[in-house]
């Protein structure tokens, strides 16, 4: 099994609701902000769109772009989320879209999962990536 070689915490959350209809689920646009340490070391920001069940369960996609370095290289690229959620935890898997790397990072490819449940000072994922 797989450890976490990624650790992220969060620095800003602001989440508001979009598309809101009478008796329709609930749907949010959550812009986010990242700092990541370990095989990723950089921050990044994100944004999310959610919708939840009327038990606060539910479903997210979001793109996320990271400036730092992976495996010591520097540059950028853009991961693609999905997963869903209920109140105590989440589960995503994410992949790195073809070519957004710039930089030492251009020819980057990768995906991943997180795991998580509850609240932490920083988050556990994994992240199996190489260069083209």
């Amino acid at each position: 099994n797989a450890q976490p070689n990624v650790f992220f915490s969060l620095k800003t959350w602001d989440e508001k609701p979009y598309n809101e209809l009478p008796g329709e689920l609930k749907m949010t646009r959550s812009s986010v902000a990242y700092t990541y340490q370990g095989d990723i070391e950089g921050e990044s920001t994100l944004d999310y769109l959610m919708v939840y069940r009327p038990d606060e369960s539910g479903s997210f996609v979001g793109l996320e772009r990271i400036i730092g370095r992976v495996a010591g290289r520097a540059g950028s690229f853009v991961l693609q989320h999905t997963g869903t959620f209920d109140k105590s935890s989440v589960s995503g898997t994410f992949l790195v879209v073809p070519r957004s790397g710039t930089g030492e990072l251009v020819n980057l490819r990768g995906e991943g999962k997180i795991e998580l449940s509850g609240h932490a000072e920083r988050y556990p994922m994994i992240f199996e990536y190489d260069f083209e």
